[in-house]
């Protein structure tokens, strides 16, 4: 399927490797311009000579508010404008309520949710400016059923979702969408980290295929879908709503 998106301009954070590489990745093969960001310059540099297609590689960190506004600002200069920002971040550390004391909440907090919201701010008045514009963020399942172990990011992730929806309803007017994609197990360096290599047994999703969503939620045939939270997880959520 054509996406109608080529030679868009997007931002794709955290995506040196896993679901921001793959998401990335599906859309330069759409014709998509790309930058990508990572906190190692040698890693997120591998990872945009792999894309091809001239992907822009930028070092930063979005685990703190000005990081994430940076790269929004230096993948804007590079590209020349952004219609599309795919959101990311990796996993703050595993723990439960009684293992995970106060003092590790606002480093969560920054990294799953005050990067999402600071990436938007950056973002979206000029894709509202332009009437056109796709927010794409990947979350996590956990959202909608909280995964055991991981408080901090299911607290921090939750709170991401609820800017999110509120944000879609703001700038649908404007030609702007805001999703986001949340993924189950796939085969993925932070699944390995949390639950070993058994993890990578059985039922676990194909990094390749959540990014041929993420690139269809930034498509022009997507125009219409804005506010949607999209479960990528092989049906491991069971609820009916």
């Amino acid at each position: 399927m054509e996406l109608g998106i080529q030679g868009k301009r997007a931002a794709i954070a955290a995506a040196s490797a896993g679901l921001g590489f793959e998401s990335a990745l599906a859309l330069a093969n759409e014709g998509v311009r790309v930058a990508i960001c990572g906190r190692d310059r040698e890693r997120i540099e591998s990872a945009a000579a792999r894309i091809g297609n001239g992907a822009i590689a930028v070092v930063a960190d979005v685990g703190t508010p000005e990081g994430a506004t940076g790269f929004v600002a230096d993948a804007t200069d590079a590209l020349g404008g952004l219609d599309i920002l795919v959101t990311n971040a990796g996993g703050p550390p595993a723990g439960t309520f009684e293992s995970t004391p106060f003092s590790a909440y606002p480093s969560a907090i920054d990294l799953n949710l005050l990067s999402v919201v600071a990436m938007c701010q950056a973002a979206v008045p000029g894709m509202q400016a332009q009437r056109w514009g796709r927010v794409v963020a990947i979350t996590s399942l956990s959202v909608r059923q909280p995964i055991a172990n991981l408080i901090l990011s299911n607290t921090a992730r939750a709170g991401a979702t609820g800017f999110l929806k509120t944000l879609a309803r703001e700038v649908f007017a404007d030609g702007v969408t805001v999703n986001s994609a949340q993924p189950g197990l796939h085969a993925t360096d932070r699944i390995t980290q949390l639950y070993g290599d058994e993890a990578m047994i059985g039922n676990v999703g194909d990094p390749a295929d959540f990014g041929a969503i993420v690139a269809f939620l930034c498509s022009q045939q997507a125009k219409f879908t804005t506010g949607v939270g999209l479960h990528v997880d092989g049906g491991a959520y069971q609820a009916l709503l």
